[in-house]
């Protein structure tokens, strides 16, 4: 059962790598970076301050907590215990695989930047619900950088797919600990 996941899971890296020009790798590979998406968090974090800015700092805290914990999780935990080889690290895609000259870490079982953009859009989704338009928007933000991965070959749609399920995990504890910490914090200066 596992080999034939991780066969299909490489086939589908495969076919999806396989779509790539010249014109779009360093605009995709902009897109994969932290710093190119800094406007955008910034924008968040006006958005959520100016809505509320006594309670934002409880908003602010919940995603470093998500992300965190997202990152730790993949990044310390799961990629050094699983040790399964990125695309790009593999030597059976050498001459076979699209990559931009940039590989990473050794081990890219799962994908940190999944975790941490979905944990990011779940998170702000259910703690600014229907306080804040658009951020349903932030899951095409994380889809699009989760595609880059693979794109430039360096985690497989697998290796995405459980980033996003860690990030989301991650969101609804942060969810979890935050509100309670901030209801009882409440409960406290209210005596």
């Amino acid at each position: 059962m596992i080999e034939t996941v991780k066969k299909i899971d490489e086939e589908l890296f495969l076919w999806l790598n396989s779509f790539h020009s010249d014109f779009l790798d360093p605009i995709i590979f902009q897109m994969t970076e932290t710093v190119t998406w800094i406007p955008l968090y910034l924008f968040l974090i006006y958005k959520i301050y100016r809505y509320d800015p006594k309670n934002s700092w409880w908003v602010f805290g919940g995603v470093m907590l998500t992300i965190l914990i997202a990152d730790q999780v993949t990044s310390g935990l799961m990629k050094p215990f699983f040790e399964r080889l990125r695309p790009c690290h593999d030597p059976r895609w050498e001459e076979v695989i699209h990559n931009y000259g940039r590989c990473g870490g050794l081990y890219g079982f799962v994908s940190s930047h999944a975790a941490n953009t979905f944990g990011l859009a779940v998170f702000l989704n259910l703690k600014m619900k229907g306080k804040l338009k658009g951020l349903p928007w932030l899951f095409l933000y994380a889809l699009v950088v989760s595609y880059t991965r693979i794109y430039l070959g360096v985690h497989y749609p697998w290796d995405i797919f459980l980033g996003a399920i860690m990030g989301t995990l991650a969101a609804w504890v942060s969810l979890v600990f935050i509100s309670f910490v901030q209801r009882e914090f409440v409960k406290q200066i209210s005596k």
